[in-house]
């Protein structure tokens, strides 16, 4: 039953990350996991894309990873409490069930944190994109 549980919670994560994460590339997509990159190098290793976030079904959670909320905290400014409850670290979110309150607020987080990933990302900060 917990199984079953977290597989629905997964699907429905993978779902919104789908929705929100525009721009965002899917890579080392496998049964339970994904990663997300982004399109501009990584500052530590600019022959690698940006890591931008993604899932991963734990034994007995989901956690969901945005790069953006470790690098831009501002993101996290107005978090409810009950999404807070479930940070763990400073990018990380644990989920045990789809709740959907829950995923519509990461929903709108990983939203704003894509926009702010997005091709074409000119900070100087961040370095040049891959693509002219």
């Amino acid at each position: 039953m917990a199984d079953d549980l977290l597989d629905e919670t997964y699907a429905a994560v993978r779902a919104m990350l789908a929705r929100a994460a525009v721009g965002m590339e899917p890579v080392n997509e496998r049964p339970g996991g994904v990663t997300l990159l982004a399109d501009w190098p990584n500052p530590a290793k600019p022959k690698e894309r940006m890591w931008f976030g993604g899932a991963a079904r734990m034994k007995s959670y989901v956690s969901v990873h945005l790069m953006p909320v470790y690098s831009h905290p501002s993101l996290l400014e107005g978090l409810s409490p009950a999404l807070k409850k479930r940070q763990q670290g400073k990018s990380c979110f644990n989920l045990k069930s789809p709740d959907p309150d829950l995923l519509a607020e990461l929903e709108a987080l990983t939203a704003k944190a894509a926009a702010l990933y997005a091709w074409p990302f000119e900070s100087a900060e961040w370095g040049k994109p891959l693509k002219s």
